[in-house]
């Protein structure tokens, strides 16, 4: 089937701005989309707000096994404030490396899963077949995979491949992620007279350092490690003259399989006090599948031929659409690999290698060819 090759697909993906704020993935999903529906694809889209469009299209399908899903997103972060050497936008290239925002996070990814997902189109009518999954909204905290994840457009998949960037080495999960902002009240009063006006920076400042001291009780994971915290944000206070009566601080924590979310927002609210205001915006739980899982054993298996050593259980750092999208396809053992380097993710002059976005692309096809056993 002719068309474009993965590099020249990832070229045309780069040229849609779908910087996040604010997104406007629509024509990029339109575009992908159209050439799914060439391939033989169903396709269906689904925005959440104008423009904010994912994509969910479908190929064979079989009664005996649910189909193998591929996933990535389409939106990108902002290019920053320093200034770009390249264009961000046309894909512009020097030597191995092919520039632009999204190169390795994660265009380059999203063009290796479709020409894969090309290579077999013809030949998946009565096998388990393809689901593929591309989402807006990623960045900055899966929106788009979430309100995904609500409708019947999902369907069902036996197994997932998160083309996010890894430099083609498989991943077998990530941490959770605990994000939440809270709201500490006071009384407002003169800056000169602060004994008639309750402060509430100090109560936040407390609150901060009862953070800092807190004890998550759980025991490090053999590959992820220990669960982590940081406060990242603060703010609080209207004039230096005068007593602030509101505070907040904004916290992340990522998690390790084993913990309970439900209590560690308990501990955590306790440890804050009654009296303040969490809003939880984001609650997502670990994506883990223990290496030994016969399908994970597989792909390493296919891994090794490319790298030249059999891939050993590593997790990512960053968080993936995959921990909204296991809440429909629930215990798929899901593998995050894709062409893009981790390190080039939301950098000034992001590029991915070529070699490995073509290497991308012959993993996948044998992911795919050992699923729907062609």
């Amino acid at each position: 089937m002719s068309g474009p090759d993965a590099v020249s697909l990832t070229r045309s993906l780069l040229a849609f701005d779908t910087i996040n704020p604010p997104g406007r993935e629509a024509d990029c999903a339109r575009h992908a989309g159209a050439l799914l529906k060439e391939w033989g694809f169903r396709v269906e889209y689904h925005e959440y707000e104008p423009g904010r469009t994912s994509v969910v299209a479908r190929i064979g399908g079989s009664d005996g096994k649910a189909p193998l899903c591929l996933t990535g997103h389409i939106d990108t972060v902002a290019l920053g404030a320093r200034p770009w050497s390249k264009d961000p936008f046309s894909g512009e290239t020097e030597g191995d490396r092919l520039f632009g925002r999204g190169t390795s996070d994660m265009k380059a990814g999203v063009a290796a899963l479709l020409i894969a997902a090309r290579t077999f189109a013809p030949k998946l009518a009565g096998t388990p077949g393809l689901v593929i999954v591309l989402t807006a909204a990623e960045e900055g905290g899966c929106i788009g995979s979430q309100h995904l994840a609500r409708t019947q457009l999902l369907g069902s998949a036996g197994a997932m491949v998160v083309g996010e960037p890894t430099s083609n080495y498989p991943y077998v999960g990530h941490k959770g992620s605990i994000k939440f902002h809270a709201s500490f009240k006071g009384v407002s009063a003169h800056g000169s007279m602060p004994q008639l006006g309750d402060n509430a920076i100090y109560k936040a400042a407390r609150a901060v350092n009862a953070l800092e001291a807190f004890d998550f009780g759980a025991a490090p994971h053999p590959v992820m490690g220990s669960p982590t915290m940081n406060v990242g944000t603060m703010t609080g206070g209207s004039g230096v003259n005068m007593v602030p009566d509101t505070a907040t601080i904004g916290v992340d924590i990522r998690t390790v399989p084993g913990m309970d979310h439900a209590r560690l927002l308990q501990r955590l609210q306790q440890t804050l006090g009654r009296d303040t205001q969490m809003e939880v915006f984001s609650n997502l739980l670990p994506v883990w599948t223990p290496p030994q899982q016969e399908w994970i054993e597989r792909v390493f298996d296919i891994c090794k031929q490319h790298l030249g050593m059999r891939p050993e259980a590593k997790t990512a750092t960053y968080m993936t659409d995959a921990a909204n999208l296991l809440k429909v396809y629930s215990g798929a053992p899901t593998i995050v690999l894709g062409p893009g380097e981790p390190q080039m993710a939301h950098q000034t002059d992001e590029w991915c290698s070529m070699e490995r976005i073509r290497q991308a692309v012959a993993m996948y096809e044998a992911i795919i060819k050992d699923w729907c056993r062609l």
